[in-house]
């Protein structure tokens, strides 16, 4: 009989599994891992008919914004995904001038779409507004309609054709956010959009939900006529940093290959 050999599980001293202190973001989206942020002070909690939320300043990126216990962004890397989701879409088509976001209620997204001149009209439907001053000035923008409530019903009243492009930026594929990666509603997305027009959604990770990224572009595939294209970005707070972006456009007007 061969015998048992016992393994030690490691456990030095100081090195305690939970620090005081700190925000460790866990979720059944990422098992088994985890990212952690030293806190300074708890800014904000509170909670809506939607979602928990705290602000916090933590040490190394500033102020962070926290939706149901993930990370939505922070002062220090916030840039990087503002600035590719709207851009990426706004820059692959000529002149847009009506604009729709699902979602982005911190305005970073208005603050990135307000740069394109050519956009005359910019509406904006979220659950709610969350003020984070050093990206709100997006609603400051006179082009810009706050429409406070559910982007799916939104979207399923607007007028057909109504949108030259629609940026969904929204949290996490579970919860009410769900329904925002199903088929009805790029069915209801491309209703609304003009012919040649785009949508961008955010696509989660490469590296850990490729099953929900293939799902976003099968639906994408029977909803839309034109090309399905794919981009990631890189956001150090967002698991294994990087955060794809799937790209749509309503009929082949422009071919973009994957940026990768």
């Amino acid at each position: 009989m061969e015998a048992i050999t016992t393994v030690a599980v490691w456990r030095p001293e100081g090195f305690p599994s939970v620090i005081p202190g700190w925000f460790s973001e866990v979720s059944p989206m990422w098992p088994g891992e985890a990212h952690s942020l030293k806190v300074e002070k708890i800014l904000f909690q509170g909670k809506s008919d939607y979602q928990n939320a705290i602000v916090f300043q933590s040490s190394t990126y500033g102020k962070v914004l926290v939706l149901d216990g993930v990370i939505q962004l922070t002062e220090r890397d916030e840039c990087s995904y503002q600035e590719m989701i709207t851009h990426l879409p706004l820059c692959s088509i000529p002149n847009p001038k009506k604009v729709l976001v699902i979602g982005g209620g911190d305005a970073g997204v208005l603050r990135e779409v307000s740069r394109h001149s050519s956009v005359e009209k910019i509406d904006i439907c979220e659950v709610s507004k969350k003020f984070f001053p050093s990206v709100a000035i997006g609603f400051d923008d006179p082009r810009v309609t706050l429409h406070i409530g559910d982007g799916v019903a939104f979207l399923k009243a607007a007028p057909e054709g109504t949108y030259n492009a629609v940026i969904v930026d929204s949290s996490d594929p579970i919860g009410p956010a769900q329904e925002l990666f199903e088929k009805p509603f790029f069915e209801s997305v491309a209703r609304a959009l003009r012919p040649g027009g785009v949508v961008c959604t955010q696509a989660e990770s490469i590296w850990l939900h490729m099953h929900i990224i293939e799902g976003i572009v099968a639906n994408c595939s029977q909803v839309f006529k034109g090309s399905i294209n794919y981009a990631w970005t890189t956001v150090p707070t967002y698991p294994r940093h990087s955060l794809p972006l799937s790209l749509s456009f309503s009929h082949i007007l422009l071919y973009l290959g994957s940026v990768y």
